[in-house]
């Protein structure tokens, strides 16, 4: 069956990387992808915040990619960093992270949970305590992909970011759920 000879291998390996300004192209590109635009905001006023971001202390933009092809946004931010952050009441120490793989051929075959999985173990290992993530209720593909990755639910929340379901994994869990 196609549909399992391009499954994700539990073998692949990404690399992150620093976003920079000739990256923004790419991004917003994927940014008008039906399956990514229907979570995130305009793509104009997006692009111009992660440019923001390049420099910034409290968010990384990263480029996911895998054997040098660049195929995933991914971004991590400390909510304690920012002033009034609905993620605030989290443990010290705490990073959020956001996922959009990009080219739509990619989605559904297990990249989200490995991708995230991946990261994650490269958060604890840099001392995190906790990680979260908060995909929209309505989007059940990333929910799973995030379940299989280690998360689990926390919580709903309204913010300024809208409706979210907040999951989270600790480090303490690591061993127990990531990989599962």
């Amino acid at each position: 069956m196609i549909g399992e000879e391009i499954m994700v291998d539990q073998e692949h390996s990404y690399d992150f990387r620093p976003v920079t300004e000739k990256d923004l192209p790419l991004i917003a590109r994927w940014l008008r992808e039906p399956h990514v635009a229907e979570w995130w905001d305009d793509p104009d006023k997006e692009i111009a915040e992660i440019r923001e971001h390049i420099e910034s202390v409290s968010v990384e933009p990263l480029i996911v990619e895998l054997d040098g092809r660049p195929i995933a946004y991914l971004q991590s931010y400390d909510p304690h960093m920012e002033d009034d952050h609905p993620y605030a009441d989290q443990p010290f120490g705490t990073l959020g992270i956001d996922l959009s793989i990009g080219p739509p051929e990619l989605v559904g075959i297990g990249h989200g949970s490995a991708i995230v999985r991946q990261f994650v173990e490269e958060l604890f290992e840099e001392g995190a305590p906790r990680v979260i993530i908060d995909p929209h209720p309505d989007n059940g593909r990333a929910i799973r992909a995030y379940e299989k990755a280690g998360f689990r639910l926390i919580g709903r929340r309204h913010s300024q970011y809208g409706d979210v379901v907040l999951m989270a994994v600790d480090a303490a869990e690591d061993d127990e759920h990531l990989g599962d």
